[in-house]
């Protein structure tokens, strides 16, 4: 570990769309006394937010900028076209980049995927959040790709979506500053790896110091002499019920014997 614990709160940072529930529930069997603060980032913040100090880690989407952050890839979400309910693509259970050429395909300026070339028909403007590009779809004006949780996110009634097969896909990671790699995070990377409380790179308990060490090594040396006490007194007694049976024997051998009746 490259790190000091500095504080008593671990804060968490995470995106839209992710879901952090599992591990901080985890987090609170295990650590009950170490508070998780849960700290809510838009995608495009969360990199400068761990550079500042302003969370001790996070769980966001890739890529991450690794000169000065550390990330664990977690897992790798389905990509959605957002449609109208009415829309063509509803018809279909899956869908490819392809059907998407003739319709405007919104690309928010908070966009998670990274593409090499944009589907669809451009539109007038970006959109400035995956919120607003959502009413626009809702309003007829165009067709949405994100990752499936964000699809969840910003479920509308009027609204559905559908995967698209070969659209670029997004990674979600656990990622914090490099260079301050505490105990607690240590903890938490255990915790999303799913490691056990008694796994190899658990905690270890601090060992004892000072007087209280003293105080562990005079109890151990307390039960070891009442355990030599109690084993001499038993190989004591068990040496007196020999001797006591031996001299009863020498006893009843050394009684003249009763001269029998004739009868």
């Amino acid at each position: 570990m490259t790190g000091t614990q500095e504080s008593s709160t671990f804060r968490l940072a995470y995106v839209p769309g992710v879901t952090p529930a599992k591990w901080v529930r985890t987090w609170t069997e295990r650590l009950p006394d170490i508070p998780l603060e849960l700290v809510a980032v838009e995608a495009g913040d969360a990199e400068e937010l761990l550079r500042d100090g302003d969370a001790d880690a996070a769980l966001l989407r890739l890529p991450v900028d690794r000169t000065l952050l550390s990330a664990i890839p977690l897992y790798t979400e389905t990509t959605v076209v957002v449609v109208p309910k009415d829309h063509d693509v509803s018809a279909v259970e899956e869908a490819e980049l392809a059907d998407l050429d003739e319709y405007i395909v919104l690309h928010p300026l908070d966009d998670s995927l990274e593409w090499e070339t944009l589907p669809g028909q451009p539109a007038i403007e970006r959109p400035a959040t995956t919120a607003d590009a959502i009413e626009l779809v809702a309003a007829g004006i165009g067709v949405l790709l994100v990752p499936q949780s964000l699809a969840r996110l910003h479920h509308r009634k009027d609204l559905t979506y559908r995967p698209v097969s070969d659209a670029p896909q997004s990674g979600v990671a656990l990622s914090w500053p490099e260079a301050q790699t505490t105990d607690l995070v240590e903890e938490f990377i255990g915790i999303v790896r799913g490691r056990t409380v008694n796994s190899s790179r658990g905690r270890t308990p601090t060992p004892p110091s000072g007087s209280a060490a003293q105080s562990t090594q005079a109890q151990k040396q307390n039960q070891n002499q009442n355990q030599k006490q109690k084993q001499t007194q038993k190989r004591t007694e068990a040496g007196g019920t020999r001797g006591k049976a031996a001299a009863s024997a020498r006893r009843q051998a050394s009684k003249p014997a009763k001269p029998r009746r004739r009868k």
